[in-house]
């Protein structure tokens, strides 16, 4: 059976040996999960303000709200645009190109062999927190489990898009990651990551609700965490979103390997 120019044995051959990669890097991958803690730095900010009554949450809600962008953060975060712009100008593209497998079903590969790796250090550090804040603790049910997961594995699959996009970019400039850490300062605001869209008055809201940004955290967060959000609404926006961008991905692709090749790369 294939996906997509991928069979079973690509796939396990494709996982085995990045997340074999990864495993290699543990202790930088540890570092990578303890530099995501920047949702807790928001968390003690937003409880020693007064301002906190407009989240509309609770104590407790508000733990568990940052506590599960923390983890949708951990597992949906993409970096690709920068190994690709390497790849590039490195000339290790190239013979990427003329294999029959799609370059960037690489780059996915190694993304989720970095998420294996770094499950248990965010396992870990959920632990850690639980600790310190006891009354925190929940285990979500079967259901919002997995229709959290799928919202995560959404998130992700946008914002790979999302870099997929501006990495097919480097076929014309050398530093498209540039435009990566422009829409970056979107993100950082509109996201979720620094506070719940609650938080933002309703002309803001309503305009961030048409950016995908919002689907990347904010929405996966409050399924994890179990509070009220429209699933139908939510899901319909993430996949409209991966609907839109695939296409763009493909069409720029295209148009980048011909430049490429034209080039003698």
């Amino acid at each position: 059976m294939r996906i997509f120019g991928l069979n079973r044995k690509i796939i396990r051959v494709l996982l085995g040996t990045e997340y074999a990669h990864m495993l290699e890097y543990r202790a930088e991958i540890a570092l990578w999960a303890l530099s995501g803690v920047l949702p807790f730095i928001m968390l003690i900010l937003w409880n020693g303000s007064d301002a906190r009554g407009v989240l509309g949450m609770d104590g407790v809600g508000l733990d568990r709200y940052f506590l599960s962008a923390f983890l949708v953060r951990q597992f949906s975060v993409v970096w690709m645009v920068y190994d690709f712009e390497e790849d590039a100008l490195t000339g290790r593209l190239s013979p990427y190109l003329l294999q029959p497998l799609h370059p960037l079903w690489r780059y996915v590969a190694s993304h989720l062999g970095e998420q294996l790796t770094r499950l248990p250090f965010a396992a870990a550090i959920t632990a850690i927190f639980f600790l310190i804040q006891p009354k925190a603790f929940w285990l979500p049910s079967l259901g919002h489990f997995v229709l959290a997961w799928l919202a995560t594995w959404m998130a992700f699959s946008i914002a790979f898009l999302l870099q997929s996009l501006i990495a097919s970019l480097c076929f014309w400039s050398e530093k498209a990651s540039a435009l990566e850490r422009l829409l970056f300062i979107p993100f950082l605001f509109l996201s979720g990551l620094l506070a719940p869209l609650t938080a933002f008055p309703p002309l803001v809201r309503a305009l961030a609700q048409w950016t995908p940004f919002p689907y990347l955290i904010d929405f996966p967060a409050r399924v994890l965490a179990e509070q009220p959000v429209d699933l139908l609404a939510g899901f319909a926006i993430q996949f409209a979103w991966i609907a839109l961008l695939l296409p763009l991905v493909l069409l720029l692709w295209r148009a980048g390997v011909r430049r490429y090749s034209a080039m003698g790369a």
